[in-house]
């Protein structure tokens, strides 16, 4: 657009040259081209815009006081198609990519679940877009970013890092007679609270097998290896980390068994089993850190909630966490190609990237800010929890099912209710999921 405007400004110049000094004025047609071309630079655009943040997350609110912001800042719009991120909002961004349907800017994972979107060029580099922008993310530190592991390079600019921790409902151990878990608490004592909270006609465990196994999923795997193993894929249920796989399956199998999950934890959804924790009727949860705000939100009193480690068996220290940076802004490559679009999406992606808004998305989380996060001064009880648990932890180690493809993860999740229920072995589903390639 600058060369059109030069252009015509380099002809109307050219004209009045060659008619001396005379004061000719630029002709009208040459006006009308050149306000056209800068009322199309400045017109305010819309982007689509797809994240995880929809209406269950708990910053939800945080997402929408930036991007409001970002839309009075700049006069662009936001169409704002967020979702809960689950393996149905997985599949459906794919298949929106498939079909030519994708988003300007996307908020996704960015290990091998974003590998398709790498591979097949539709999503830009970071240092594609800084030959434009130099600035770009300039505030993050790059070796924290997140590289694809399809080539890499780094495709996706962060906000908060997670972790993934034991929320407890104080008021309902108490009410129990049961105490809050420490930096020390075990399996055995673990389960033994539990027994103790269903005697009392209580939940001991808020969780849908159905739709979000994810998280016990990933704890109870983790009792059976180690922080340097963790992220291995087994090669088949019968080698070492397998056999990890299996012990860890089978631990949830365990707790249903006993009990422990809600009555309808193989139908319900995980907004029906979490809502059990705010009114007061489930002692334990393991969600991640985005999670901190829900509980801010629904809580009757945020005060009735801490969060901590989860427990432990074998060699895992109680206090080696699961986390990292799985998650950032991307700018798909039509929206990148799109000369109207173009600036408005790195504007949006640096707007919700800024050091204030990653700090009010998450004081408590992993970060890749150069200079950290800024902890409000109206900090809760819980929050100071999350960031005693983060300064505490001895070890961290990233998510293992982030290693497997979409597919496969969708299986072996789908078959976790019906582990739990003897509908089918740990082993069976551990190998059908192996088995599925990308």
């Amino acid at each position: 657009m600058k060369r059109v405007i030069a252009f015509i400004l380099t002809m109307a110049l050219s004209g009045s040259m060659l008619v001396g000094c005379q004061s000719t004025p630029v002709p009208a047609a040459s006006q009308a081209a050149s306000q056209a071309a800068s009322s199309e630079a400045v017109k305010p655009v819309e982007i689509t815009v797809v994240t995880s943040y929809g209406g269950d997350d708990g910053n939800r609110a945080n997402y929408e006081e930036a991007y409001k912001a970002y839309e009075s800042a700049t006069g662009n719009t936001v169409k704002d198609a967020s979702g809960t991120s689950n393996e149905e909002w997985k599949s459906k961004i794919m298949a929106d990519f498939e079909t030519g349907a994708e988003p300007d800017v996307l908020f996704y994972f960015n290990g091998v679940d974003a590998n398709k979107l790498v591979q097949g060029g539709k999503v830009v580099s970071i240092d594609e877009i800084r030959k434009t922008y130099p600035d770009y993310a300039g505030n993050m530190r790059d070796d924290l970013l997140g590289a694809s592991p399809a080539d890499g390079k780094n495709y996706s600019v962060p906000v908060n890092g997670y972790w993934e921790g034991l929320y407890v409902n104080k008021k309902v151990l108490k009410d129990c007679g049961v105490e809050v878990p420490g930096a020390d608490y075990t399996w055995d004592q673990f389960l033994k609270d539990c027994e103790t909270i269903k005697s009392k006609g209580k939940t001991p465990i808020a969780c849908s097998l159905q739709e979000v196994p994810h998280y016990w999923f990933e704890y109870c795997v983790f009792n059976h290896g180690t922080l340097a193993t963790h992220t291995k894929l087994p090669a088949s249920s019968t080698d070492e980390v397998g056999k990890a796989w299996t012990e860890g399956l089978n631990d949830i199998k365990t707790l249903y068994t006993k009990g422990y999950f809600p009555k309808n934890t193989t139908t319900a959804t995980d907004a029906e089993t979490f809502q059990l924790m705010a009114d007061d009727k489930a002692a334990f949860a393991i969600d991640g850190s985005w999670k901190i705000g829900w509980f801010q939100k629904n809580a009757k009193s945020v005060d009735d909630f801490t969060v901590t480690y989860v427990p432990s068996e074998n060699g895992r220290k109680s206090t080696e966490i699961i986390g990292g940076l799985s998650m950032g802004y991307y700018i798909t490559k039509k929206a990148w190609s799109d000369p109207a679009k173009q600036k408005a999406c790195v504007d949006f992606v640096e707007a919700m990237t800024t050091d204030e808004v990653v700090s009010k998305f998450g004081a408590t989380a992993v970060t890749a800010l150069k200079n950290g996060t800024t902890a409000a001064g109206n900090t809760d009880s819980l929050e100071k929890a999350a960031m005693a648990m983060t300064k505490g932890a001895t070890g961290i180690a990233p998510a293992t099912q982030d290693g497997l493809i979409q597919t496969a993860r969708t299986a072996l999740f789908a078959d976790v209710k019906n582990i739990a229920t003897g509908k089918t072995t740990a082993e069976k589903a551990i190998d059908a999921c192996l088995a599925i390639k990308g």
